[in-house]
């Protein structure tokens, strides 16, 4: 049997007739981590072997705007010009809720020229990948995934709620890893994992987390791009899965006021490429310099990068102290109050766990962002500050606190806009720029209730 990351063009097609199938999902993920692209039958799929798309398709906001002007259109062409997208056959997975035989195959976007779309999420991720193999380096990565479930809601002014589980009652407390909880949607997540096995995703354990309705999955450790991939069909395949049992799954870093917040932690580690040593341990089984200096690197850099890590105005009302989720950059060894955090862990698995990412992000580009940020650390020889041994809630905040802000700061570092791409980051801070106007256009309940009469 052929690897998966090994599978060629001929691979792919004996995978398709093996399995009978009749129509593929041609899927490219786009800024906001939405699955766009083409269904096509499978005759016209092996024929083309890709596909065009208009560039802009993958540099929209999640309003499914752009600019009108700026330097987007310094990067994005006025003309509206194609890109040309090839199939990844690494990629290639069963839709199991399908009614007919149908594959899904993620696919890379070129230019006319051959090169890839530098602003595309997936290019962003292997030019930083690039980098550390440039190094003889391998990062290794083990996000973790929170997601609430949430009862059918149809009005975006009525505030979400969790669920009817099995028992017919909703959740009113807060049922952190508890079992029972999690049987009350047994019938759900035997289909999450039916469908994740059917795919070859490799999902580990599941949890209750702290909130009503809120869960966790963890996945196996892999490289980078298999689990960004990985990552995002797990979302299409919570959310469709919810679907089916009269519920939604939102991957949102604040669904619910009163209730903790949804983070993507990202553990992660870098490996000799010739070798396989991780390169965070000395031989006498002691931290390294290399680990020293990418946590430098990320207490460096991630307040720049936290426009990609918390990606939308509703991202910063998760970061709040005492709510599980970090508010600045100290580090620790097995410390849950701080941003950086680094697991006990034997030499070979010694890792590094950055808890900032919230669940709303687009996985490609906050691991691409993370590793950046651990990348520069290691280059530059960034030395960490002393380790936090104690509660990080009682130091200062030392994260941008909005969208705004987060924006101001990206576009000022240029060491990222080197490691990341200029043209990604023009693009992407661009469209976010877009996405906050929409946003200061709406009227909160919070601003009628305690301004209406008051000033």
């Amino acid at each position: 049997m052929v690897a998966r990351d090994k599978l060629s063009f001929s691979d792919l097609e004996h995978w398709l007739n093996e399995r009978r199938v009749t129509e593929i999902e041609c899927l490219v993920p786009d800024l906001t981590g939405v699955a766009r692209g083409k269904i096509l039958p499978r005759e016209k799929f092996t024929e083309d072997r890709g596909m065009r798309l208009p560039e802009a398709v993958v540099a929209m906001g999640v309003t499914g705007e752009f600019p009108e002007a700026g330097p987007y259109y310094d990067v994005i062409s006025p003309t509206d010009r194609d890109m040309h997208l090839r199939p990844d056959p690494s990629t290639v997975r069963i839709v199991p809720w399908a009614a007919d035989p149908t594959a899904q195959v993620l696919h890379d976007c070129y230019d006319r020229d051959g090169a890839l779309v530098p602003f595309a999420p997936r290019s962003v991720l292997r030019r930083v990948c690039e980098l550390f193999a440039a190094e003889g380096w391998q990062p290794i990565v083990a996000p973790e995934l929170e997601f609430y479930l949430v009862a059918r809601n149809s009005d975006p002014d009525v505030p979400l709620k969790p669920p009817v589980g099995r028992s017919g009652r909703s959740e009113t407390g807060r049922q952190a890893y508890s079992i029972d909880a999690v049987n009350e949607f047994d019938p759900l997540f035997e289909d999450i994992y039916a469908y994740c096995e059917k795919m070859e995703l490799g999902v580990d354990t599941l949890i209750h987390e702290v909130g009503a309705g809120q869960m966790e999955i963890n996945f196996f450790h892999a490289a980078p791009l298999q689990l960004a991939d990985e990552v995002f069909f797990f979302k299409r395949t919570v959310r469709e899965a919810a679907l089916r049992h009269n519920m939604f799954a939102t991957f949102m870093a604040k669904p619910i006021a009163g209730e903790p917040g949804s983070a993507m932690h990202i553990h992660q580690s870098v490996v000799d490429a010739a070798t396989g040593h991780n390169i965070f341990s000395q031989a006498d089984g002691s931290a390294s310099d290399a680990f020293r200096w990418y946590i430098g690197g990320l207490q460096k850099y991630i307040p720049a990068a936290m426009a990609l890590f918390a990606p939308y105005v509703n991202s910063y009302r998760r970061l709040a102290r005492n709510t599980a989720a970090p508010i600045n950059i100290q580090w620790g060894t097995d410390n849950r109050t701080v941003g950086i955090r680094s697991p006990l862990a034997p030499p070979h698995g010694r890792r590094i766990e950055n808890r900032v990412i919230g669940a709303d992000a687009n996985p490609y580009v906050a691991l691409a962002a993370t590793l950046a940020c651990g990348w520069l650390g290691m280059k530059q020889k960034i030395e960490p500050t002393s380790e936090c041994k104690g509660d990080a809630y009682l130091g200062d905040h030392a994260l941008p606190r909005s969208l705004g802000e987060a924006l101001e700061q990206l576009r000022a570092e240029k060491d990222l806009a080197r490691v990341l791409g200029e043209a990604f980051v023009t693009v992407y801070t661009e469209v976010k720029e877009i996405e906050y106007a929409e946003f200061m256009k709406v009227i909160s309940p919070w601003e009628r209730e305690h301004l209406l009469l008051h000033v």
